[in-house]
């Protein structure tokens, strides 16, 4: 690990990330990072709550003379995505992450860096930290579990905060200031089955799809980025009806709210048939950099001989989830009419999982409007029915509606525009910030979200821009300087 991090600027910050980097923090089994942040809060005296779901809650008192301030709360989520490169070794439970700088940027070798939201929790607490900032009252909430569910979000319970206003720190570009969000459904889908005896005679034959890029699937679902349950859908239908295969296992993404950029299943087809298969991958993977272009060049799609499984999926189920894989919507439904390029509704199908005796199917939608998340969602769900699974909506969340007339927004854009000499950019992200649900608990708060320029989150290749962490930090202390007075 490269501790030459925490010698950027603005130091307190990067050494707080460098520190978070060496806690294991995945979402769901982050507590270990909570217990840190817990203890940060306590150990130089203040007010510090820790709820029930594992959020931490610290309150740091005004500046003397900026009391009359309204009330700030600071809040970024704990927990990171997993997401690790295909042969690098690394157990996200207990290893401490691999950061390193890159040029302008600092990311991590062969696995996500954590800066979503690592870097927002690292500012928070360094604003804790320092003794030379002036500021109103602040509060800063550090959630879990953002991404896998929003537990922490959804748990927050109403009363403990006394903010007025809320600055979310998990935007992902310097030169915006998110001011809405879309909300989002999980569609799960399930086969339960009992498994077939193998085929004596057959031969066994893994099938790998690899190099995509995949990122984060609401940022990122527009840039038109190759999805591996999707590709082993068509690669399986071909493999079933021209080859004589039969499913045996099948393993495609590992995160709801992550693109698949990596999919692998087990076949077993005829002895003849072996060939006929490793050509057929050769062809499509041709195919495939042909229909995806310059977006996806590492696509590889390989074929190897193994020991052949000791059973298979019944032959019903392989096809109805092979044509549920196939039907099923997937990327960008409808862009937004209020907001030009902005993606309004979209639907990641993010994981195709067997293990003995069922079958898992994972989709996450997205959309600014409730009315069309929930459609999207109700058309999935006939998909899979259609393919006799048994079919689960779950994990509701709203979005959050831009407030054209907070208080908050015009403080933000007057320190934007004496930083940086420019107006900032004004967006709602097609992301799932934890505004929606927040807001929803505490409707009196004034909302804003601001955050570094962040790469790739939710992959391998995720980084942070240096420079831009300077800038969030000038913007966000310059924020908490000016903050509105209390009425």
């Amino acid at each position: 690990m490269s501790e030459e991090i925490k010698q950027l600027d603005p130091n307190g910050l990067w050494k707080n990330f460098y520190e978070l980097t060496q806690i294991p923090r995945p979402s769901k089994k982050e507590l270990k990072a909570v217990r840190f942040i817990n203890d940060f809060g306590k150990k130089p005296g203040l007010e510090t709550i820790m709820d029930e779901a594992g959020n931490v809650l610290i309150r740091k008192p005004a500046t003397p003379g900026y009391e009359n301030r309204k009330t700030i709360l600071l809040q970024g989520h704990i927990d990171m995505v997993p997401q690790a490169n295909s042969g690098t070794n690394f157990n996200f439970e207990t290893d401490p992450i691999d950061a390193c700088i890159d040029g302008e940027w600092v990311t991590a070798r062969g696995t996500t860096l954590g800066a979503d939201n690592g870097i927002g929790v690292a500012a928070a607490m360094a604003i804790l930290e320092d003794k030379t900032l002036e500021h109103g009252p602040i509060e800063v909430l550090v959630t879990v579990d953002e991404e896998d569910g929003m537990t922490g979000a959804n748990k927050f319970q109403a009363g403990i905060s006394k903010a007025d206003i809320m600055i979310n720190l998990d935007s992902e570009d310097e030169n915006d200031l998110s001011v809405g969000c879309a909300g989002g459904v999980d569609v799960n889908a399930l086969w339960s089955f009992t498994d077939d005896e193998k085929v004596t005679g057959d031969k066994a034959l893994k099938v790998s799809i690899t190099g995509l890029k995949g990122g984060h699937s609401g940022l990122d679902i527009n840039l038109g980025r190759g999805n591996a349950c999707k590709l082993m859908g068509r690669f399986l239908k071909k493999a079933v009806s021209e080859y004589g295969a039969r499913l045996a296992s099948i393993d495609c993404g590992n995160m709801r709210n992550a693109i698949p950029r990596e999919g692998f299943s087990v076949i077993s087809c005829p002895g003849e048939s072996v060939e006929a298969i490793k050509e057929f991958a050769r062809h499509i993977e041709s195919v495939w950099v042909n229909e995806l272009g310059s977006v996806e060049p590492g696509l590889r799609v390989t074929v190897e001989e193994v020991t052949m499984p000791k059973t298979l999926i019944p032959e019903m189920v392989q096809d109805d989830l092979i044509n549920s894989i196939c039907a099923a919507r997937n990327g960008i439904i409808r862009m937004s009419d209020s907001m030009p390029g902005v993606v309004e509704t979209s639907t990641n199908l993010s994981i195709v999982s067997s293990s003995e005796g069922k079958i898992e199917i994972k989709c996450l939608v997205r959309s600014f409007i409730d009315t069309a998340r929930d459609g999207i969602a109700s058309s999935l769900e006939s998909c899979f029915n259609l393919g006799g699974a048994k079919v689960e909506c779950s994990g509701e969340y709203p979005g959050w509606k831009p407030n054209p007339k907070s208080e908050i927004l015009a403080v933000a854009r007057d320190s934007f525009s004496k930083l940086k000499g420019t107006d900032p950019n004004e967006v709602a992200m097609h992301a799932g910030l934890e505004c929606g649900i927040l807001g929803a608990t505490y409707p009196n708060w004034d909302m804003l979200s601001v955050g570094p320029t962040i790469r790739h989150p939710h992959s391998p290749d995720e980084k942070v821009h240096i420079g831009s962490v300077k800038n969030f930090w000038l913007l966000l202390t310059g924020i908490l300087k000016d903050a509105p007075v209390k009425k």
